[in-house]
């Protein structure tokens, strides 16, 4: 086999565990190269130099080789992207990460994803931070306005795009004024009796969430969509999230 030689590649850890007594195996998510898995030996000894980095939610730029599926750290630095997630905002970090680990293969490169999941980690660093909120929109609004776009752009990137620009049964545009139901499967069917306006429709094509109703509407949308395609196994994080939610 080949040796792999891959020298300052931009990657986020998207979690670790221990490995032997003084090592890590980190799950890597990076730019080119999709999900790696990398060891770093001797980063939990006393006098590592690099064992603040290799942490969740830090932008790396990381050096590694090796013949086998396990790679071998060579190298890591900060790179300067602030991505300090804390409260609310860490939680979501980790509900992002497991969606990650659960659409994105190991060795399947999606720069365009890698891209949304910076921007993704760096809007949720800026929300809790911020002091003035748009007209009402509290932070955790503003939270689940991140994680609705990162959800959208994540299903359309990896070919699992939502079927909502046209009625699926009609084939006509979707009106602003009307109701719809939505199925995962299918898309939207106009219905006056249905489940989601319109403008939420349109609001989800236009990635675009003004107001509390489209961003409830769309979190329904895309929980049906997830658990579509996960075929019904649960993420860990999204009960965790909905319990830290209960007590906001």
């Amino acid at each position: 086999m080949t040796e792999t030689v891959v020298e300052c590649q931009p990657g986020f850890i998207l979690h670790h565990r221990r490995y032997r007594e003084t090592s890590l195996i980190l799950e890597v998510f990076t730019r080119d190269y999709g999900i790696i898995s990398i060891l770093a030996k001797g980063v939990r000894k006393a006098k590592s130099r690099t064992a603040g980095l290799l942490l969740p939610f830090k932008a790396l730029s990381v050096s590694y080789c090796g013949k086998a599926e396990l790679k071998t750290l060579t190298q890591v630095e900060a790179q300067p992207i602030h991505t300090d997630l804390t409260g609310l905002a860490l939680y979501c970090g980790f509900y992002v990460n497991e969606l990650i680990g659960r659409f994105c293969h190991k060795h399947d490169p999606h720069p365009e994803v890698y891209a949304d999941y910076r921007d993704c980690l760096m809007q949720l660093t800026r929300v809790m931070r911020e002091t003035e909120n748009p007209a009402g929109f509290t932070p955790l609004l503003q939270v689940e306005a991140v994680l609705r776009l990162f959800e959208l752009n994540l299903m359309q990137h990896i070919g699992l795009a939502l079927l909502t620009e046209y009625d699926a049964h009609t084939e006509a545009p979707i009106n602003t004024d009307a109701q719809y139901f939505f199925q995962a499967e299918r898309g939207v069917i106009e219905h006056v009796a249905g489940t989601v306006s319109g403008k939420t429709i349109q609001a989800i094509n236009d990635k675009v969430f003004t107001d509390t109703q489209a961003l409830s509407e769309a979190k329904y949308i895309m929980r049906n969509v997830i658990n579509f395609h996960l075929q019904g196994k649960p993420l860990k994080t999204r009960a965790i999230l909905a319990k830290i939610y209960q007590q906001l």
